[in-house]
C-alpha cells in the first residue's frame, strides 16, 4: 500500500515538477543550465563533502569493538543517502539499509539500531535549529512578500517542534521494550526473546545520550559543518549560472529546501515539492523564477550523478551477499562418473588400483 502511494506521489510531484517548469519559461530555464555546463556537474560532486561530515558524525555515535572505518561510513552514508533519496521508501528506508549493513560488518545489533535513531534524533534537532536560523534571516531581511513566507515558515515550525521534542523525549522512556513486552503478553509469550533485545537498544539509545562531548561535537560542530557544505552546492550551483549570493544566502536556502523536502517526505525525492520550495524561498531571495528552477534541475543533476551509482553500488553488493559459495558435495564426484563411458569408468578404477 505504502509502495503505491509512495509512487502516486512521485507521479505527482513529477508533473506538479514539469507544469512549473512550463508555467513560467521552459527556453529561459534551459539557456540557464546550458550557460552553466560542465560547472553543475562540479557542484553535484561537491556533494562527496558533506557525505564525508555525515560518515564521521554518524561513525562518532558508535562505539563498538567492531565500529566500522571511515571509507566504509562512507559508503554506507552513500547508500542511505541513494535509497532515501531516490525511492518511494517515506525517507527511512535508508535507515533500514544502513542497519542490515552495519550489522553485515560485525556491528552489534543494539549499537547498530541505537546509533541510527540517535542520529535520525540529532539531525532531527539540527535541522530545526537552521530551519529557525534560515526563518530569522528571513525575517530580518523582510519585505512584503519575504515577511509572509518566513511567518508561514515559523508556524510550521511552531506546529512541528513540539512532534520532534515528544519523539526525541519518548526514547528515554524505553520505549522498544514496552512496546515488545506488550506484543508478548498479546501473544502468550511468544515474543519473549525479543523483550531482552529491545531493552539492549533502549539502553544503547540512553549510553549514547549520556556521551555528550560526542553528542555536543555532533550537533554544533559536524551538523553545522555538514549544512555548510551542502549551501556550498548551492552556492557553486548559481555562480555557474551566472547568479552571486553570499554564503550566508546559500545557507538560508538550503536550510529552507531541507525544512520542505523533510516535510514532504512521503513524496520519493520531493519531486514537484522541491521545485515550489525553490521558487517560493529563491523569489524571497530576489532570485527570479528560472533561475530558482534552473537551481532546482542542478539538485536533480546532483541526485543522478551522485544518487543513482549509489543505488546500483548497492544492488551490487546486495547480489555479492545473496550468492553464498555452494560446497562441493560428497556425491558429486560419484554422480559424474557414472555419467562416463564404461571404458572410461574402467580406466579410472584401474588407476584407483
Amino acid at each position: 500500500m505504502m509502495k503505491h502511494l509512495g509512487r502516486a506521489a512521485a507521479l505527482a510531484g513529477l508533473l506538479g515538477a514539469l507544469w512549473l517548469i512550463w508555467r513560467d519559461n521552459p527556453a529561459a530555464v534551459l539557456g540557464a543550465l546550458r550557460t552553466a555546463g560542465a560547472g553543475l556537474l562540479l557542484a553535484a560532486v561537491a556533494h562527496v563533502l558533506p557525505m564525508i561530515a555525515n560518515a564521521c558524525d554518524l561513525r562518532s555515535l558508535i562505539s563498538d569493538a567492531k565500529r566500522p572505518g571511515y571509507f566504509a561510513m562512507l559508503y554506507l552514508v552513500w547508500v542511505r543517502e541513494s535509497v532515501n533519496s531516490m525511492l518511494p521508501v517515506a525517507r527511512i528506508g535508508g535507515e533500514v539499509v544502513s542497519f542490515r549493513m552495519l550489522k553485515r560488518w560485525g556491528v552489534e545489533a543494539p549499537m547498530s539500531v541505537g546509533s541510527i535513531i540517535v542520529d535520525m534524533q540529532l539531525t532531527v534537532i539540527s535541522q530545526l535549529l537552521f530551519t529557525m536560523v534560515g526563518i530569522g534571516f528571513l525575517f530580518a531581511h523582510a519585505q512584503s512578500e519575504t515577511l509572509r513566507l518566513a511567518g508561514q515558515l515559523a508556524w510550521g515550525v511552531v506546529v512541528i517542534t513540539p512532534l520532534f521534542v515528544l519523539f526525541a523525549l519518548v526514547q528515554h522512556a524505553s520505549p522498544f521494550e514496552r512496546i515488545t513486552r506488550m506484543l508478548n503478553r498479546m501473544t502468550s509469550g511468544k515474543l519473549a526473546e525479543l523483550v531482552g533485545q529491545s531493552a539492549q537498544i533502549d539502553q544503547t539509545i540512553k549510553l549514547i545520550w549520556r556521551q555528550r562531548g560526542v553528542v555536543l561535537r555532533y550537533l554544533f560542530f559536524w551538523q553545522p559543518l555538514q549544512c555548510f557544505l551542502t549551501s556550498l552546492e548551492i552556492w557553486l550551483a548559481l555562480y555557474f549560472l551566472g547568479v552571486k549570493v553570499s554564503l550566508v544566502e546559500a545557507v538560508v536556502i538550503e536550510s529552507l529546501i531541507q525544512a520542505v523536502s523533510s516535510a514532504a517526505f512521503f513524496v520519493p525525492g520531493g519531486l514537484g515539492v522541491q521545485e515550489g520550495g525553490f521558487i517560493l524561498i529563491g523569489g524571497a531571495l530576489g532570485l527570479d523564477p528560472s533561475t530558482c528552477l534552473a537551481l532546482a534541475a542542478a539538485r536533480r543533476i546532483r541526485d543522478l550523478v551522485m544518487f543513482v551509482p549509489g543505488l546500483v553500488a548497492w544492488q551490487f553488493a546486495e547480489a555479492a551477499n545473496r550468492a553464498p559459495v555452494q560446497p562441493l558435495q560428497p556425491s558429486q564426484p560419484l554422480q559424474h562418473a557414472e555419467r562416463l563411458p564404461a571404458s572410461e569408468r574402467a580406466r579410472a578404477s584401474e588407476a584407483g588400483r
